[in-house]
């Protein structure tokens, strides 16, 4: 049985690269689906458009979230997610270099497990990541069903 893949919803190239890094340093094994939107990544989870092939029964075992992205943020992302008996479920981080006390609260309130603010500093995001892979992927007893 191979790992379900993480889904990664973000905009910026070079923390897209950083991700898979820091992933691969963490010898996390699961596979990354990077989509460059909200939009895009609403196509994946439900299996439309470009992704309308994909089983949408076979969810990605977590979604790291960036909060602002062009088209659509990942508050709305978020709140489609949690709309659908599907997908609410899903344990969402978002992740953003925003850390003002009304964007985290807003994003709690919408259901989000968790968020994580983006080192700028290199090493410190690298760590970032691989604590929040760490944590969702191994240590997280998920829900069952």
């Amino acid at each position: 049985m191979s790992s379900r893949p993480i889904l990664l919803v973000e905009d910026n190239p070079d923390d897209v690269e950083l991700t898979r890094i820091a992933f691969s340093e963490a010898k996390i094994a699961n596979p990354l689906h990077v989509v460059g939107n909200g939009s895009e990544a609403l196509d994946y989870l439900f299996a439309r458009g470009d992704y309308a092939s994909r089983d949408a029964q076979e969810q990605p075992s977590l979604v790291l979230l960036d909060l602002n992205m062009p088209r659509m943020d990942g508050r709305e992302v978020l709140q489609a997610i949690r709309a659908d008996a599907s997908t609410r479920s899903l344990p969402v981080v978002e992740m953003t270099t925003s850390g003002e006390p009304f964007a985290v609260e807003a994003c709690y309130l919408l259901g989000a497990n968790s968020y994580i603010r983006k080192p700028v500093d290199f090493g410190q995001f690298m760590w970032a990541v691989k604590q929040v892979g760490m944590y969702w992927l191994v240590l997280n007893q998920p829900r069952g069903g």
